[in-house]
């Protein structure tokens, strides 16, 4: 990390009040001063509550992400691209740690199996963007750049916001003021998909969808600029191009949601609806064109393919539970049989490995919820798996065959051969996994709103400093 020259433009809080600062980075960028001309650029477009059923690709009706369908057309398709958690922030913890979140810390124990984020009440203060100029790591707080809701309007009656514009004029700018300079790294995260949603005036009423339909054709176009941005700089060639989401759509926001296909349930549980969205790779020249691939993939590895590209060693001393799978790019045929451990905060639910899914725990959406109309499964009731409260099976685990049944609608008699036959081979994966299973101290148990940033540094030149409130911790009360 020494010769590189950082450029970072955070979002550090979400006054919108559903993820953590994680979910609003906007882009995250980092560029090599001195490297050789056979390392690739590397963009990661991660969007925010996208389903697998959102892209044209994957069958969506109205067919309305040309761009990215093109994407998946000139490059890889993966079928089984799983998140790390089913809802934002500890999935992109994982993402940029390449660690379960039950490793790096992202996780609460106050009560087992519970979904955890950064909440923000009305009270709390704006979040504000930060840029960060050499030397990389800087051991100094960041300087405040300016607070969020005073320069990007989200009008959320209207659902109107130029915000995808911003992120996508940003990233335009960085590739052509870097594509000459050495290998680059683009963390592309704008969140207009996630409830309220939104678009810009140029893009409002142009979706048959509605306005999240609005809000994904910005998207699309947004991701077309960028790859004609890489073509005009003469990068393309030397740019693998990633195109995935946080977690599944979340069908609690109804209209305003987007569609997770075949697949079970959404956003907030361990069913393929909630963990299992798009994956696309783009490298023209490298990725043969049209090609899909059958392997399993975790977004935790993508912090190991990508270092593997990078000819970076992967971090010692911890577990590293994404794998350097660059190979897989360049031979889509190749599938590496290897385990995939859904986590509902800190507890194991269910186990992916090959084309079976056991459930060890199930939970869809607490009654208490239901009670006010959220539902995380709406029109979706499979008896004893779609359990509306914490369920454990570990005497007796629910198995599906994903492959032929990815709606999770069928699960396998307990009394088959092909149900004794697959059990014990997946028990011992999670035996494997939890005898080895170092847990990090968990991050989120406590709360208080004192420790936001009301008055962070460089907030005094710029007249925008905030009064925290007094300190008062409580043990955080985590629903769902």
């Amino acid at each position: 990390m020494k010769n590189r020259s950082v450029v970072s433009v955070s979002v550090m809080y979400s006054v919108r009040g559903k993820c953590n600062w994680l979910l609003a980075i906007g882009l995250l960028l980092f560029t090599p001063a001195a490297a050789t001309d056979d390392l690739p650029n590397v963009i990661i477009m991660l969007m925010d509550d996208m389903g697998w059923g959102d892209l044209g690709w994957n069958g969506e009706p109205s067919r309305e992400t040309p761009n990215i369908d093109q994407l998946a057309s000139e490059g890889l398709t993966v079928t089984s691209m799983y998140t790390a958690a089913p809802l934002c922030s500890p999935s992109r913890a994982s993402l940029l740690t390449g660690r379960l979140p039950i490793r790096n810390g992202f996780y609460s124990n106050n009560t087992a199996g519970r979904n955890v984020y950064n909440f923000l009440s009305p009270h709390y203060p704006p979040l504000y963007i930060t840029e960060l100029s050499p030397p990389y790591p800087s051991p100094e707080p960041l300087p405040l750049h300016t607070r969020y809701y005073e320069d990007f309007s989200i009008n959320r009656v209207r659902g109107l916001s130029n915000m995808t514009q911003l992120f996508t004029q940003e990233a335009i700018g960085f590739i052509e003021r870097e594509a000459g300079r050495g290998p680059f790294f683009l963390l592309w995260a704008p969140d207009s998909t996630h409830a309220p949603t939104y678009a810009s005036d140029a893009f409002r009423g142009t979706s048959r969808r509605g306005r999240y339909g609005d809000a994904v054709r910005e998207l699309d176009a947004g991701v077309g600029a960028i790859i004609e941005a890489l073509r005009h700089a003469g990068v393309d060639n030397n740019t693998l191009v990633v195109f995935t989401s946080d977690n599944g759509a979340a069908l609690v926001s109804k209209q305003e949601g987007g569609s997770n296909g075949p697949f079970l349930c959404g956003k907030q549980t361990t069913y393929e609806g909630g963990m299992r969205v798009p994956g696309v790779f783009w490298w023209p020249g490298v990725i043969p064109a049209g090609s899909v691939s059958q392997q399993v993939w975790t977004q935790m590895d993508l912090f190991s393919t990508v270092a593997q590209l990078a000819g970076v060693p992967l971090p010692q001393g911890r577990q590293i539970d994404g794998l350097p799978l660059a190979n897989s790019l360049i031979h889509p045929h190749l599938e590496i049989f290897r385990p995939v451990f859904l986590y509902r905060g800190n507890r194991l639910m269910a186990v992916r490995q090959g084309s079976y899914k056991m459930h060890l725990w199930t939970w869809s959406t607490p009654t208490y919820e239901l009670a006010k109309g959220i539902d995380y499964c709406p029109g979706a009731d499979v008896h004893n798996v779609t359990t509306s409260t914490p369920t454990d099976h570990s005497d007796r685990p629910v198995l599906f065959n994903i492959a032929v049944d990815p709606g999770e609608r069928y699960p396998i008699s307990s009394h088959s051969a092909e149900y004794s036959s697959q059990v014990p081979v997946l028990l011992q994966a999670v035996f494997d996994h939890r005898a080895k299973l170092k847990r990090g101290e968990p991050q989120l148990n406590w709360c208080d709103r004192a420790v936001m940033h009301w008055a962070p540094p460089g907030c005094e030149a710029l007249g925008k400093c905030l009064k925290p409130p007094a300190s008062n911790p409580t043990l955080c009360n985590w629903p769902h």
